[in-house]
């Protein structure tokens, strides 16, 4: 499997915010995302999404399932997690699991993995920063996509759930997945670089 950018343009607000960008990732790569705020790495996340459309160039999965969309293929999480707070943490897990369909795993043994299987009743409301981020990685796990798109993963996770995290990362790697992540800090697992434009 073999992710591509080819040329690839984005237009925000009336603004380039940048253009004739090329990157590649395979089964079993990560691809770091870098650059000054502003840059453009969360917009690049998005084209992949299919959130944003292109302004120019295209953007391609080979040996994907064929029947399936890049982005139905795809995890994307953000750097806000998407949750509902008035449902309990299991809740939340069980909703994305029936709306996002495909191959699935256990929510409860999702949470138990992410270290948050004692707070499964309690209303994500009452979640704090890290544990949120913990609920939206459980997603990445309860329901299988092998492109994870990853915006500043590791925000408001402890040292302890940063190890974690990139252990499950390095999981995914091996099972032939493939990361892009856009990121300040280093992922915890070998990754190539991306380098999107300064801001002017």
């Amino acid at each position: 499997m073999r992710l591509s950018g080819r040329e690839v343009g984005c237009i925000r607000g009336g603004r380039e915010v940048f253009s004739r960008l090329h990157f590649e990732a395979a089964s079993g790569e990560a691809l770091a995302v870098v650059g000054p705020n502003g840059s453009g790495k969360t917009s690049l996340l998005r084209l992949i999404a299919g959130l944003l459309v292109p302004a120019s160039g295209s953007i391609s999965l080979e040996g994907g399932e064929s029947e399936l969309t890049l982005a139905e293929q795809s995890h994307y999480l953000g750097h806000r997690d998407a949750l509902k707070p008035a449902l309990s943490v299991s809740e939340n897990l069980t909703f994305w699991r029936d709306y996002l369909g495909g191959a699935a795993s256990s929510a409860t043994e999702s949470l138990a993995v992410v270290e948050l299987d004692h707070a499964a009743r309690l209303p994500a409301a009452y979640l704090s920063a890290g544990q949120r981020r913990r609920l939206s990685i459980a997603r990445l796990l309860t329901v299988q996509r092998p492109v994870w798109l990853l915006d500043e993963p590791t925000n408001a996770l402890d040292t302890a759930r940063q190890k974690l995290f990139a252990t499950l990362m390095g999981d995914h790697l091996a099972r032939g997945g493939l990361i892009v992540a856009a990121t300040h800090t280093p992922l915890g697992v070998p990754a190539r670089t991306l380098q999107v434009g300064d801001v002017s």
